[in-house]
């Protein structure tokens, strides 16, 4: 019986993207079938929201989706989709695997650094209001039950790639009781697993932030709350390319929702100019998650393969190729 996953095309060059990763999983024969759902700027003026319901039903009959970028205006208009769809299905992990690729002229190598960023609390709860005319206050919210979650999720998960240190990131020095209690919650929950690991740790993030940049290669997987996790994040893609190369996912109990970070780029839309990469590789990520195992790996040799050469990776990679052409070399690779 086929794998039905939702496909969430998206906005702007989000079709492009995600027409990249169905042609690309239809040339390795895995047994999915799509359910094409509709969100974001696109259905706004029809729907009257850019998160209609019968697209949470998808994903919750279905259990996991693939998610092309979302529109979400600057200051004004509708609430973030993707904010709106980590709280409507209660996705509290954000998962942000870092890797180096080949063929790209970097300053690093070898990175391979995964991040679990919790992804329902901290100063993202959005709870804020102004204080009289002249000051506004946000509510920092850490709690016992959001942060074991994260954490065991993140232990487990790295118990199952073989991974072997890990670290949580906080700023408990001077937040003493949230972030204190991020990392004391940490700890608690790193006792069922000493025997798992060879090095458990704490940075402050300040500090993280240094020693990621100067030397990367001592770490491995990193536990943060919301904001932090955030910004460790995308410091993390900067280590390996940036955002175009940047895969994620957001996890809950039993429901997965796979996407790039990056956005939607409309003025590129249908002009064959966008990069494909951190959709195809969270797709290929999404293929592991179900069990698709050596598809995966496929689909991973594929596209290091199309990588390494000038005239088929994109521009924005020091390539030549367009959309379709890069991902007709991933196809002649598999």
């Amino acid at each position: 019986m086929a794998q039905m996953v939702t496909l969430i095309p998206g906005d702007g060059i989000g079709p492009d993207l995600t027409d990249s990763v169905r042609e690309v999983i239809g040339a390795l024969g895995t047994d999915i079938e799509w359910e094409v759902a509709e969100a974001g700027e696109t259905v706004m003026d029809e729907r009257g929201t850019p998160l209609p319901e019968d697209v949470l039903e998808s994903i919750r009959r279905n259990k996991v989706a693939l998610k092309g970028p979302l529109t979400t205006p600057v200051g004004t208009g509708f609430r973030s989709v993707n904010v709106a769809l980590r709280k409507e299905l209660d996705l509290y992990a954000n998962v942000r695997p870092n890797i180096s690729l080949p063929g790209l002229d970097l300053n690093y190598r070898d990175i391979d650094l995964i991040i679990y960023r919790e992804n329902t609390e901290d100063l993202y709860a959005g709870v804020e209001h102004m204080v009289g005319r002249h000051a506004a206050e946000s509510i920092k919210i850490i709690t016992r039950e959001g942060t074991e979650r994260i954490c065991r999720l993140a232990f487990e998960r790295s118990k199952e790639l073989g991974r072997k240190h890990i670290t949580v990131v906080h700023k408990a020095n001077i937040m003493k009781y949230t972030d204190g209690l991020f990392r004391d919650v940490f700890y608690e929950v790193a006792k069922d697993y000493e025997n798992d690991f060879e090095e458990i740790d704490d940075r402050i993030v300040d500090n993280m932030s240094m020693q990621l940049v100067m030397k990367p290669d001592l770490y491995d997987v990193m536990v943060c709350p919301n904001l932090y996790g955030d910004i460790l994040s995308d410091l993390c893609a900067g280590l390996t390319g940036g955002l175009g190369v940047a895969p994620g996912a957001n996890l809950g109990d039993g429901l997965a929702v796979f996407e790039p970070v990056h956005g939607s780029a409309p003025k590129y839309a249908g002009q064959n100019r966008a990069n494909p990469l951190a959709t195809l590789l969270s797709a290929k990520n999404m293929l592991a998650y179900l069990g698709y195992d050596e598809d995966a790996d496929r689909m991973q040799a594929g596209i290091e393969a199309a990588l390494k050469n000038p005239e088929t990776r994109t521009k924005d990679l020091g390539g030549s190729a367009g959309t379709r052409e890069f991902t007709q070399a991933i196809i002649k690779n598999l």
